[in-house]
């Protein structure tokens, strides 16, 4: 229970009608959560405007109601609060609320098309080699130390997200890696947030179903650069040309990472390897357990901030070694047949394009790659072809199934994917709708010494068609398609 006029302490407010000397029991944006005595945030989302809302939660004797737009009806004995943006405000509010959780711990934000999981998910277990009791939020799976939360977004609401910091403040964590999505810089879920770092990996066309052009795309992923304090610092991948522009307004101190030139932290890769790189970061060479030039980034970028977030330099070094890939980003599994399965969330044109340039340094210009792909459902339609075409001019043969078709129709993504083939790369592919049935017939197509991609899922365990969720594990499939051979 907190006061009104202490809660309101940290938002910008253009009107308030009512009592601010009042107890509010409770904080919702839900308002089918919204109690009694409580303070509701009417918020304008994509699919609902929470004003439409508003005279139900008066009805049920709420305390205050935050909105833009103060309704022409007003309920005696209900405080009405009126802001500039009511996203913004339910940040700030979630983090007064749980008392300032991120003030609290040394907090690391990763923002990028590509990238993102791994970044955060390899400074959370660097930190935890270090010897410090640390925090993940990512795509993947939420940590509080050991303990593993599951997740459904790659940053979440407010309201959940301050929740989990909180979490973590009570169990003694330093330092907390948290993924920041476009869709969360751009919807303010990061608004009231005490950032310590951000770190940019890359950007490509990724999520124009939302944000419509990639210029809006990338400004989204700016916002959060902007918001980052005096003393907090910015790292950048400075081969991306997006990378500038990121920190054009910050007034982070800004640090740059490279493959290509000289930077203040600088990677290089000396030999690849389907089981490991070996690369020198700053002039040390040491051996990682990752494979590709995209790892390579994303382990520069970790080495940079792990040093910029006060890790000890040396005992960095010696850590890197020990680093291991995360679930589904390049996971290898041996077929028994010789061949090599990989199985990787490369969901976008790029990403693609990365794992599989890797993969032919690797096998050579003889090797066999056989690609096994999907698209999203109710997601950018305009990258489907560009999929196709970047996996059909780089695979050997190329399977193009389900992904999470969602509400769509999987037959008509594939024909939506289709159209970026050229007709020789036809000829070498055919459709499979079933994914199951997708993977198997490319394992059963392999030989020793061929790769097997299989994209666009990687750590996830489940496939959604028409709303519903159904266990799927590309893993498990790829495992079970060996007793066949």
């Amino acid at each position: 229970m907190l006061k009104l006029a202490q809660l309101l302490q940290d938002i910008d407010v253009k009107e308030i009608i009512g009592d601010t000397d009042r107890n509010i029991v409770s904080l919702e944006s839900d308002s089918r959560k919204a109690e009694k005595d409580g303070m509701f945030v009417a918020v304008k989302g994509t699919t609902t405007d929470g004003h439409k809302y508003i005279p139900v939660v008066a009805s049920n004797h709420v305390a205050a109601i935050v909105c833009e737009d103060i309704p022409s009806t007003l309920v005696k004995g209900i405080t009405y609060i009126c802001v500039e943006n009511s996203a913004e405000a339910l940040g700030r509010l979630a983090s007064a609320w749980y008392g300032h959780p991120s003030s609290k711990l040394k907090l690391v934000g990763v923002t990028g098309t590509n990238g993102k999981t791994t970044t955060a998910t390899l400074l959370y277990e660097m930190a935890r080699m270090e010897g410090y009791k640390a925090g993940l939020l990512s795509t993947v799976c939420n940590y509080i130390e050991e303990k593993a939360i599951p997740t459904t977004h790659t940053t979440p609401d407010p309201l959940t997200l301050n929740s989990l910091l909180a979490d973590m403040v009570d169990a003694g964590c330093d330092y907390v890696f948290m993924e920041v999505s476009s869709h969360a810089a751009e919807q303010r879920r990061i608004a009231g947030l005490n950032f310590a770092g951000g770190v940019f990996s890359n950007l490509t066309r990724d999520h124009l179903d939302y944000h419509h052009t990639v210029e809006n795309y990338m400004n989204a992923k700016k916002k959060f650069f902007d918001m980052l304090p005096k003393g907090a610092f910015a790292l950048v991948n400075a081969d991306d040309k997006a990378g500038a522009y990121m920190v054009q307004n910050t007034k982070a101190d800004v640090y740059r990472y490279s493959l290509r030139s000289d930077a203040d932290f600088r990677g290089k890769i000396l030999e690849t390897h389907l089981d490991g790189t070996l690369m020198s970061l700053n002039g040390y060479e040491l051996h990682v357990q990752f494979t590709g030039r995209f790892n390579a980034y994303n382990l520069t970028a970790v080495y940079g901030a792990s040093i910029l977030t006060g890790f000890n330099p040396e005992e960095v070094l010696v850590n890197m070694s020990r680093l291991v890939p995360v679930s589904g980003r390049f996971q290898t599994i041996a077929v028994p047949n010789g061949a090599t399965a990989i199985i990787d969330y490369a969901h976008t044109p790029d990403a693609l394009v990365n794992v599989l340039d890797t993969i032919r340094e690797i096998v050579g210009i003889n090797g066999e790659i056989i690609t096994v792909v999907g698209a999203g459902g109710n997601r950018d339609t305009g990258k489907r072809p560009m999929m196709a075409q970047e996996a059909g001019c780089r695979s050997d043969r190329l399977i193009l199934t389900s992904d999470n078709p969602r509400f769509e129709k999987p037959e008509e993504i594939i024909e939506q994917m289709k159209v970026g083939l050229s007709a020789p790369e036809l000829k070498r592919t055919i459709c499979i709708t079933d994914r199951r049935e997708a993977i198997r017939t490319a394992i059963q197509m392999s030989k020793p010494g061929t790769v097997i991609l299989i994209a666009g899922k990687g750590h996830e365990t489940y496939q959604e068609i028409e709303g519903v969720r159904h266990h799927f594990d590309d893993r498990e499939v790829v495992r079970e398609a060996f007793s066949e051979l």
